[in-house]
């Protein structure tokens, strides 16, 4: 099977770039207008033929219009291709080409004082088609480009660089019709973009309640026990219990940074579901109404260090202590509050285990804060007295 095709039902179809498939309703739109503009040249062949030179070239040539103009309209409508951005490509430089070629042919069946004062063979209504797709193809750059090439091979043949140019709207029509396509694809493909984002973060958010409903009702759970259990068991369990409350963190975490990636387009995120996700039955998480935004890296060193908090009072406040996160947004600066009612910690134990060479807290929790130019302050310092953090980050 080719890459890039999949089976629906029976049937082999060809999945689309992004960017082709915001198009593809255009190029089949416009392929109405080559058959359109197609008829016209025609009658104008008719019309015409009998001022020519040389009438049965100019047939031959006609001829030629017909047949590029049903193979060219096929191909760029046509999507169940391989490639279809290369095939669109080759033929929009066919298309340029044949209309060039055809511009060109008009002195081969024409004299001086007909080219002169009339429409070359393929008449200006034709030979817009190719300005069409190369504005689709590329946007309004390369369709004023084809526009202003197409003029010039036209005004050139008709020998019409004097005051005449001026008092003609071959330019004009063309190069707005580039501009105006081009924009038209450009937007489409926007709106393309736009689209497959929300759909991306519909499926993400979708999953990631998905996963957090599984991962709490189930391994949460469970690591959360163990944890609980092997520190009242003690002994050797209590290594136990210390690993299942690192790797209970660890997924709290995970869940976390899956609604960072939610958000991958934008420079900022909601501090609120990073901290939410760090509810349990022992730990109760109160956040605003309305969203907190903040940097992306500053989100994640908060929720870092309330995770680290949160570690540490699983590990040390006792079996049966809640713990409370608070989140207040005044504007200026942003206060987290991490407390618990554990058994507390002793006066200068933290000091000491800094100076013991043990940098958990001096780095995961106060040097994070004091990173993003904030503080994190111990508040309560007793044994019995439970252990309150605040951390204070600037807004900006």
């Amino acid at each position: 099977m080719r890459t890039g095709d999949r089976w629906t039902g029976e049937r082999l179809t060809t999945e689309l770039d992004p960017s082709d498939a915001a198009t593809a309703p255009l190029w089949r739109a416009v392929q109405a207008f080559r058959l359109v503009t197609l008829l016209y040249a025609i009658g104008q062949q008719v019309a015409s033929v009998q001022y020519y030179q040389n009438q049965r070239l100019s047939w031959v040539f006609i001829a030629l219009m017909a047949v590029w103009s049903g193979a060219s309209a096929l191909l760029l409508s046509h999507w169940h291709v391989t490639n279809v951005a290369r095939v669109r490509t080759w033929v929009v430089i066919g298309d340029h080409l044949v209309v060039i070629g055809l511009i060109c042919a008009t002195r081969l069946v024409a004299d001086y004082d007909w080219y002169h004062g009339h429409q070359t063979l393929p008449t200006t209504m034709w030979a817009a088609n190719a300005v069409i797709s190369a504005a689709i193809l590329r946007g309004p750059i390369l369709g004023i480009a084809s526009g202003v090439l197409i003029s010039i091979v036209i005004i050139t043949v008709r020998d019409q660089w004097g005051q005449d140019v001026w008092a003609d709207a071959t330019m004009p029509v063309l190069v707005s019709v580039g501009l105006a396509l081009g924009l038209a694809a450009n937007t489409a493909r926007r709106a393309q973009e736009q689209l497959q984002r929300a759909v991306r973060l519909t499926a993400a958010a979708e999953e990631r309640e998905r996963l957090a409903r599984e991962v709490h009702d189930g391994v949460l759970q469970v690591l959360s026990y163990i944890k609980r259990r092997g520190g009242e068991i003690g002994g050797p369990t209590e290594e136990l219990a210390q690993r299942a409350g690192e790797q209970e963190i660890a997924l709290r975490v995970l869940i976390s940074e899956q609604g960072v990636r939610a958000d991958e387009g934008g420079t900022e995120v909601d501090l609120r579901p990073l901290l939410t996700a760090h509810a349990t039955p022992t730990v109760s998480v109160s956040t605003p109404g309305e969203p907190v935004r903040i940097g992306r890296w500053a989100a994640t060193e908060i929720v870092a260090a309330v995770a680290t908090a949160l570690s540490n009072v699983g590990l040390h406040a006792g079996p049966d202590a809640k713990t409370y996160v608070l989140l207040e947004d005044t504007g200026d600066e942003l206060i987290v509050s991490v407390r618990d009612d554990g058994v507390g910690i002793e006066s200068g134990r933290l000091e000491q285990a800094e100076a013991e060479g043990r940098m958990g807290v001096s780095r995961s929790i106060v040097g994070r804060i004091a990173s993003l130019g904030g503080t994190a302050e111990l508040l309560t310092e007793g044994s019995g007295e439970g252990v309150e953090w605040e951390f204070r980050v600037p807004r900006g």
